[in-house]
């Protein structure tokens, strides 16, 4: 019996492969939008898509991988072990699997969460003909968020600012000031951008030329870094009240909402679900983010704060970016046996409600 640890990939590169490999394994032919930049090592960077089950498929299950780059690990070895284990071999007549593979390759084979542009993909999908939304906890903090050196000191006294805001006006509006998204400072952290990135248009048209007729969907979209280690929080963006809410609770069971305070997650803007209802408004359209917990929270925004640095003052291919790099991995892909075999299980478990519920529908 194969142990699921050994379908997660240790680099972009490897982790495309595969997924490809897999895909042509189990007769599917993956298709390809290529980036116009390259990877660290020269490497050919793309979004690939694989499409399991007939075409005209009105039930889909969509899965994503890499919205926030470097934590397409989690979402590439689910996507690619589902592949080579055969868990779609036996779809339900009229039913079908989408699989979104790296839908930012640039922060995925660079290691960094962010697209090539250093906007953060989930604040992305913002409204940018209307005026975008404020985050004046941020403009508070950017300078010590970001600041222009990265030592030990510099990162001991901005840590101690940062919880001295949290001591002043809780952890959760320290949370919701960094990570909420801004739009002011592109050079900071959490950046929504100006308009739509190469992902935002590669993942709209993705959906636009692929789900025509589909009619109920279910969205599942791979995250890491945040909650317990290895654990799979199923947060749903959709809030309380709403139909989408409600099918949500009904088929994933232990939901957690971005605005009632339960999820690990602050109140987010700009998100990927905005912009996937936009796609396909003509579906009925069920989405969660599955959020698998890594390093305790100060450490993931620290790795944040020590990544920003070295690409906004430093240089990737110095010396110092090493254990930056090393860092920002352990924060979003901690890559032990244990964390992925949590990771696989609770994945399995998930897709397969949703699978059942798209087969009831």
């Amino acid at each position: 019996m194969t142990d699921s640890a050994s379908y997660f990939a240790s680099s972009y590169a490897e982790a495309r492969t595969r997924f490809r490999d897999a895909a042509q394994n189990a007769g599917a032919v993956p298709e390809s939008v290529t980036h116009p930049l390259q990877g660290p090592e020269g490497e050919a960077l793309a979004t690939d898509v694989v499409w399991i089950g007939p075409r005209d498929a009105e039930r889909v299950l969509l899965t994503i991988s890499a919205t926030h780059g470097i934590e397409g690990y989690c979402g590439s070895g689910v996507q690619s072990g589902s592949l080579e284990a055969g868990r779609y071999r036996d779809l339900p007549p009229g039913l079908a699997v989408m699989m979104i593979h790296a839908i930012n390759p640039h922060g995925f084979a660079w290691s960094r969460r962010v697209t090539e542009d250093n906007v953060d993909l989930n604040r992305n999908f913002a409204d940018f003909d209307a005026p975008l939304p404020e985050n004046p906890g941020y403009t508070d903090l950017h300078e010590v968020i970001c600041p222009p050196s990265w030592d030990q000191e510099t990162i001991e006294s901005t840590v101690a600012d940062l919880l001295g805001y949290a001591e002043t006006h809780s952890m959760a509006a320290l949370q919701q000031a960094v990570s909420g998204g801004q739009y002011i400072y592109a050079d900071g952290l959490f950046y929504g951008g100006r308009g739509p990135t190469w992902s935002h248009v590669t993942l709209d048209g993705l959906l636009r030329r692929h789900c025509g007729a589909a009619r109920k969907i279910a969205v599942i979209d791979y995250h890491t870094g945040l909650g317990p280690f290895g654990y799979g929080e199923r947060i749903c963006p959709a809030p309380n009240g709403s139909p989408e809410r409600a099918r949500a609770t009904e088929w994933f069971k232990d939901i957690t909402s971005l605005d009632d305070g339960s999820s690990s997650s602050a109140p987010l803007v700009g998100t990927n679900d905005r912009g996937i209802h936009r796609a396909l408004a003509h579906a009925e359209v069920t989405q969660i983010a599955l959020e698998y917990g890594t390093q305790p929270l100060l450490d993931v925004i620290n790795s944040l704060r020590g990544d920003n640095w070295l690409h906004v003052h430093g240089d990737p291919a110095s010396p110092a970016a090493r254990p930056i790099k090393s860092e920002i991995r352990r924060c979003f892909y901690p890559g032990t046996p244990d964390w992925c075999r949590s990771v696989w299980d609770r994945a399995v478990e998930t897709e397969n409600l949703a699978l059942g519920a798209l087969a009831e529908s």
